[in-house]
């Protein structure tokens, strides 16, 4: 019985490397225009962050209030969603998927208020909330009048 020629087919298995590139480079190609337009939310790690990073930045202000014996205003802007340092100028923005309120005194030393939180030479301060939230979860840094102590304090959200 003779055995039947294989057929080209039967000769090329498999794929050739020239293929095989050809595929990655159009993946590759697909990604780079693709992963640009997926929104990257904040996570809740990055969340803490800007908590801890905003409460460091209040307990620099009092701590520069008391150290140089003046006072030390930390600016809040909700129009520009960050907050400025009056001691360093050192600014943290908060992205826009990120929500943003602060609750100020409206009045603080016998003046009108409403825009910062001031810290006085004793370590006192006019007070104030400030409240970091994405679906899910929540932190408020809390900054006592009474002492000018800043917490955060973590709350979920349903």
């Amino acid at each position: 019985m003779a055995r039947a020629e294989p057929t080209r087919c039967e000769h090329e298995r498999g794929f050739a490397l020239i293929e095989i590139l050809c595929v990655l480079a159009i993946i590759g190609l697909l990604a780079a225009i693709i992963l640009p337009a997926i929104p990257r939310a904040t996570t809740r790690a990055k969340l803490e962050s800007y908590a801890v990073e905003t409460a460091a930045l209040l307990k620099e202000d009092r701590n520069a209030a008391r150290r140089r014996r003046v006072q030390v205003a930390t600016q809040v802007s909700a129009e520009a969603r960050s907050i400025r340092s009056g001691a360093s100028g050192r600014i943290v923005r908060f992205p826009g998927d990120v929500t943003f309120q602060a609750m100020l005194a409206s009045r603080c030393a016998d003046r009108s208020a409403g825009r910062s939180i001031d810290f006085f030479p004793s370590g006192m301060s006019c007070g104030g909330v400030i409240a970091l939230a994405r679906p899910g979860m929540a932190f408020e840094i809390r900054v006592n009048w009474l002492t000018g102590g800043v917490d955060i304090v973590p709350k979920k959200l349903l």
